[in-house]
């Protein structure tokens, strides 16, 4: 499975298998399913239900159990006719987590005894039990916050090196101690540490945590980092405007008049190009940090390519448009980190889309060259004008402003990112040939 790009299947209306390729079909059956019957993969049949409930194309990445494998997906399930189709691709495949011997299947642990106030969530961080008389002290309803995500809580930090010990403790299975966070609505300063909690087949079940104060120094400061606010501020309201919207228009509500119907969908619409600018606001502050740094390490490029490809073909099949990745069969290894060489690509890839005409084809070649491993992205667009060249990969620049789509801080942040792993970005292009941008890495 390591060796391709991605695994394909379309599921019909009742989520029962239709169509496979062999190695969704092997994949599907390892996890007790046929041809036929109800899709078999927990994590990829939810986000199946909710492409189909939405309306719209799902996109997470997932961990799916496979044997003694985890594999990391990237997996995208898209509304069709006639049910959802779901394109898998590996990002990473790993020995399966194994429960520690001697660790029993419930952690009733109790927090220490210091702990200010204690907690306890599920799997998938909600509110579970709260201690009510320490947290009524902060100002916190337990009737509000019970069976509500952690972030209804506090607002996670980074610590000191940038990590966020709870999450990775949540991906590895283990304890965390000292994950800095700020109470909800307060603002003060506390700590987390938290017991990893184990379900009866040994995965993984939630945490049993305790809440620490932290000696205030200074006084906190009234504005924060853009992205340690968004949990609380920003993603969770867009995401329930989305959501609400999406139900409206697709009649969750009852029957609707068409017109209000299509406002709707504008306002679910409106909603993701808003957090798509969220996410380009949070990797903008990081780039621009002085100690950012990203991995060098011996990545495939025409792997990166194949997967980019993957990721946006369901896009490119609505827009009319032909993914050329024939030319990234063959092996090309480059220094540099996966996941950003990746979020670069996909970035050129949806841009060449998004400018292509219908029935137009994007190509990516490779190719090595003085010591380089370079990927060119070219479509047939209308171009861009040499006094543009330079323009376009500056801060909040775009050649047409009332054109719908984007930023301004793509193409911005992906020639930062490709500095940051040692290379660079480069566009070459004429009004009406099309433009063609050339990511350039050390060649591994």
């Amino acid at each position: 499975m390591s060796a391709l790009s991605s695994l394909h299947a379309a599921v019909d209306r009742h989520d029962r298998l239709v169509h496979a390729d062999d190695l969704f079909t092997a994949l599907n059956a390892r996890a007790g399913g046929r041809h036929g019957a109800l899709l078999a993969i927990p994590q990829v049949a939810v986000l199946v239900r909710l492409a189909r409930r939405l309306r719209v194309a799902v996109t997470r990445t997932v961990t799916i159990a496979d044997g003694e494998l985890d594999l990391d997906c990237w997996v995208s399930a898209a509304p069709a006719d006639e049910g959802v189709t779901v394109t898998v691709s590996l990002l990473r495949e790993r020995p399966a987590w194994r429960a520690r011997a001697g660790v029993a299947a419930r952690c009733d642990i109790a927090a220490p005894e210091e702990a200010d106030w204690t907690w306890e969530v599920d799997a998938e961080l909600r509110v579970t039990r709260l201690s009510l008389a320490a947290a009524a002290r902060h100002g916190l309803d337990p009737a509000t916050v019970l069976a509500r995500p952690l972030s209804r809580l506090v607002l996670l930090e980074p610590d000191a090196t940038g990590a966020m010990p709870l999450l990775d403790a949540m991906s590895e299975r283990h304890d965390f101690t000292d994950q800095p966070a700020r109470l909800y609505g307060s603002g003060q300063r506390v700590t987390l540490a938290g017991h990893v909690r184990l379900d009866t087949a040994g995965g993984f079940g939630g945490f049993v945590g305790g809440t620490y104060p932290v000696a205030a120094s200074a006084p906190a400061p009234l504005i924060r980092p853009f992205d340690h606010r968004l949990d609380g501020v920003l993603r969770g309201t867009l995401a329930r405007i989305i959501a609400d919207a999406e139900g409206i228009n697709a009649g969750g509500e009852g029957p609707l008049d068409s017109h209000y119907a299509d406002y709707a969908q504008d306002i679910a619409n409106a909603g993701r190009h808003l957090l798509g600018l969220i996410d380009d606001l949070v990797d903008l502050e990081a780039i621009e940090r002085e100690d950012f740094t990203t991995e060098r390490v011996a990545v495939d490029l025409a792997d990166v390519a194949r997967r980019a490809a993957g990721l946006l073909s369901v896009r490119a099949g609505e827009a009319g448009v032909t993914i050329d990745r024939s030319a990234c069969e063959r092996p090309l290894p480059a220094y540099g980190e996966f996941r950003r060489m990746l979020q670069v690509v996909v970035n050129l890839v949806a841009n060449a889309v998004r400018h292509s005409p219908r029935d137009g084809t994007v190509a990516l070649a490779l190719r090595r060259e003085d010591g380089h491993a370079l990927l060119t992205v070219g479509d047939a667009g209308r171009g861009i004008a040499l006094a543009d060249q330079a323009r376009i990969f500056e801060k909040f620049e775009r050649i047409d402003p009332v054109e719908p789509g984007g930023s301004g801080l793509g193409l911005y942040i992906a020639r930062r990112l490709a500095q940051a792993m040692g290379g660079t970005l480069s566009v070459d292009s004429a009004p009406g040939e099309g433009a063609r941008f050339t990511l350039s890495l050390p060649a591994a």
